[in-house]
Order: structure tokens, then sequence, then C-alpha cells
């Protein structure tokens, strides 16, 4: 059953990770796992044209991309983070919107070549509900690429997550936990004809590995605002 969310506890959450996440030193870059140097670059993507980032948080992905002549554009639920990174990355083309992921994806008319999701909203969002919005605003053959840590086994589908500590104001959400062939199976099923999830080790032995996933949209008309209930996660 897919978990109910409270937008405005999570906006909250989410504005209080703004606040002790952001550092206006940065610079833009562009890397799907948590190490530094580590995996795989943006040529997950193609050479696409024109992506959106979901739950773009600091934007440092969305402004790399923008940087190098892509039409990029970040979505995130925090008012404060986006107000943050439409400062910061002002001057690379990079664009921002504060809003709600499902919201913005089903009222949303434009068509990109590549949704993408670092850690992101991918990760804290129903996939039943969530992949074929984004089937729906991908061009035939565009891609969606995520990467988040991998399901803790045994722990498979909605996971309730306490942020900033376990005492004070109880802000929580929710994040989403399968095994790669789930993954695999709820693209499919959300009409991308090519999936494929695999898990890639931490530099040092021992230490989270990260989990990678793409899927190619196929040809067929996608179906936005389905809700097909999500496998367990359990077998495979």
């Amino acid at each position: 059953m897919p978990a109910l969310h409270d937008i405005a506890a999570e906006t909250e959450l989410w504005d209080t990770y703004a606040t002790s996440v952001f550092d206006p030193q940065a610079e833009p870059s562009f890397r799907w796992t948590q190490y530094e140097g580590h995996g795989p670059g943006p040529e997950l993507l193609g050479d696409p044209e024109r992506v959106l980032e979901v739950g773009c948080g600091t934007g440092r992905a969305v402004a790399y991309l923008a940087g190098r002549g892509v039409k990029a554009k970040g979505v995130d639920l925090s008012p404060v983070m986006v107000g943050k990174v439409s400062e910061k990355w002002a001057g690379t083309g990079a664009e921002f919107v504060c809003a709600e992921v499902l919201e913005y994806l089903g009222d949303c008319t434009e068509t990109c070549d590549a949704v993408y999701s670092m850690f992101g909203a991918v990760w804290f969002t129903d996939p039943g509900r969530l992949f074929p919005l984004i089937a729906a605003r991908l061009r035939p053959g565009g891609v969606l690429v995520f990467s988040q840590p991998p399901a803790i086994p045994g722990a498979y589908g909605p996971q309730g997550m306490y942020k900033g500590g376990f005492a004070g104001r109880a802000m929580y959400t929710y994040r989403y936990s399968y095994r790669p062939r789930v993954w695999e199976h709820l693209l499919l099923r959300a009409g991308f004809t090519e999936a494929e999830a695999r898990v890639l080790d931490a530099p040092e032995p021992g230490h989270i590995p990260t989990l990678i996933v793409r899927g190619v949209r196929g040809p067929g008309a996608a179906t936005p605002g389905r809700t097909p209930t999500p496998p367990t996660g359990g077998p495979g």
C-alpha cells in the first residue's frame, strides 16, 4: 500500500535540510554516487538537448549540464532550497521550479530527452505513481536514470525515515527501496521498453554501495496518472 505523504511536513523537512547542506562556495558537479570521483558521469543520459532533474537539491548537477549547453531544469519541493539555488546558479542558464514532483509532472506539458534523480525524488516518491508520469514527459527514446542507496536486505517497499535526529520535532518522510530486478519490473510496467538496474560497489570495501537504474522510454504513448501497486520487492 502506498505511503501517505504529508506534503507540508515534508516541505518543512526539506527546508531544514536546505539550510544545513547548502554550500555557497560549491561549484557545479555531476556524479551519481556519494563518493567523489567514483562511478559513471552524465554519459548515462545520452546526448540530451533538454533534461529535468526531479528533487534537484543543491542544483549542482543542473548547473553543470546547463553550463555545457543543455537546457536543464530542476524541480524541488523546498522553497528555501529553490531560492538558494536560483540565486547561486543564475548565470549558468539553469532553471529551477519549486513544486511537488507528482503535481508538477501531472500538470506540465513539456517533453524532454532525459529525466534523472541523484538520491532525489525517485527515492522519496511512490514509483507506481511517479514512473508513468515521467514516461509521459519523455520523448520516445528518452531515458530515466536515477541513483540512490540499494535496499537494506529484507527491507523493501516504503520505508519510514525520521530526519534531524530522534528528539525534538518529528520530521519524517518515506523512501522507496526494492531489489534491482523489481526496479526493472516497475519501469517496464510503466511503459519503458528497456530497464537495467545494478549495484555499484563503493570504492572502499565494506562501504555503502550505490544503486544505479536506467530506463528507456518506448515509442508508445504513456498514460499519465495511472497508479499500479508496486510489488513488495522480496523475490528476485
